[in-house]
């Protein structure tokens, strides 16, 4: 068994939509999938740190919930790093609809991570976070 994390806009879970930015989202589907790559149950989790963020909260806070696989729009590579240090794989640069996503990451149509390009407004002195 393995828990997977999405950062996402809402709280529809597999019908939301991801977020692209993994520390400002208000809320993290988490799924948990099975030797097979079934999702045997998902739950959405507010996130504690939504109006409240300082780096290196919300990957500390993602790794309490046991999460092997971090998915997210946008992660600076600080956050990156930190998350590979609990032995979290990140996967960036994704968009769209939660359970597409979800779906395209068990199936093995999308993997990895690149850092968070600095050529828009975070509305928190940059960083993606």
């Amino acid at each position: 068994m393995k828990k997977i994390a999405l950062a996402a806009n809402d709280m529809l879970g597999l019908e939301g939509e991801m977020s692209m930015h993994f520390g400002r989202c208000p809320s993290y589907l988490v799924a948990l999938v099975d030797d097979d790559n079934n999702v045997t149950n998902s739950e959405v989790i507010e996130n504690p740190y939504f109006n409240a963020h300082k780096p290196g909260q919300v990957p500390q806070f993602i790794n309490s919930l046991k999460v092997n696989v971090m998915i997210a729009g946008g992660m600076g590579p600080a956050a990156i790093d930190m998350f590979s240090g609990f032995g979290i794989e990140v996967v960036t640069g994704i968009g769209g609809n939660v359970g597409n996503v979800l779906k395209a990451y068990l199936n093995g149509e999308i993997s990895g991570a690149s850092g968070c390009s600095h050529d828009h407004d975070h509305g928190h002195g940059g960083g993606c976070s």
